[in-house]
């Protein structure tokens, strides 16, 4: 049973770890992998000499570490409220409702994103001004400072749904003889939820946040680069969008290596910082 999963990291997780030597030498198509000038640290010290480490590295985390902050919590949320609708016809009908927006595709979002932000046509865009949150002339989609919470907002309403699954399934397991002896207590439901849901789901929440650490420099390339133009540049350059742009692009692969290697070497520094510090507040860890 465990054959193909084990058969599938090891062919897609270890074997592309061969890849990794290229991020220390001169790579060249003749020489291949193997073959290129071993050059050391060489790549790394580029990048981070380059005028776009700390852009790119500051973007990347302001992203991540919002979407943690702002959507981490949501899903927890949502299945702690879902968890209390008693109707069961009224909480299939909510869960399926949450669930949708996961299966539209990223292009698909973007593009509804655009459309209803366009700086003349978009509905949300003309509202916002109308309301006169924002000015008239400004163009939601190419202002740097709209960026973070556009990509932060939309990624939520996306994923809430999906990400709230393990919640529910994890609150399946509660007694049902504790919201019974709150009940009697007197307990609201806001107080069952403190008192009784939370602290029940508490180490399934604290090992995903673990690995949600563990991937706070992984800004999803697909959506950043969708999203992206001249205009918000300063604000959507991330270290996947700058990697794709010197080390596809312009066929710095070396370049490219080191920089995704960096990258990694950060996200597993946090996931064992994380880690540590989930184990000695509350007892739970991956290791």
């Amino acid at each position: 049973m465990l054959f193909p999963a084990m058969l599938y990291i090891l062919i897609f997780c270890y074997v592309p770890m061969y890849g990794i030597q290229l991020a220390f030498r001169e790579y060249s198509f003749t020489a291949g992998i193997t073959g290129g000038k071993f050059v050391g640290m060489k790549y790394f010290r580029q990048y981070f000499e380059s005028p776009m480490f700390w852009t790119t590295l500051k973007n990347t985390f302001v992203i991540s570490a919002t979407s943690i902050l702002v959507g981490f919590p949501v899903p927890i949320i949502l299945a702690m409220v879902i968890n209390q609708i008693r109707s069961p016809k009224w909480k299939r009908t909510v869960q399926t409702t949450v669930y949708i927006p996961y299966f539209i595709s990223v292009v698909v979002l973007v593009s509804m994103l655009n459309i209803m932000f366009a700086n003349d046509s978009g509905v949300i865009a003309n509202f916002l001004k109308s309301l006169h949150i924002v000015s008239r002339d400004t163009n939601i989609l190419g202002k740097e400072s709209c960026f973070v919470p556009l990509y932060v907002l939309s990624g939520v309403w996306q994923t809430m749904g999906w990400n709230s699954i393990i919640f529910i399934a994890a609150l399946s397991s509660v007694d049902t003889q504790l919201y019974d002896a709150c009940k009697i207590d007197g307990a609201n439901r806001w107080q069952t939820m403190i008192h009784i849901d939370f602290p029940a789901i508490l180490p399934t929440v604290m090992i995903l946040l673990i690995m949600n650490m563990g991937n706070i420099l992984n800004v999803g390339f697909d959506k950043v680069f969708l999203m992206q133009n001249s205009l918000n540049l300063g604000a959507s350059q991330v270290i996947s969008t700058y990697v794709y742009t010197v080390g596809i692009k312009s066929s710095q692969f070396s370049f490219g290596a080191a920089v995704g290697l960096f990258n990694t070497v950060i996200n597993f520094v946090f996931l064992l910082v994380t880690n540590y510090i989930s184990k000695r507040t509350t007892g739970t860890g991956l290791m």
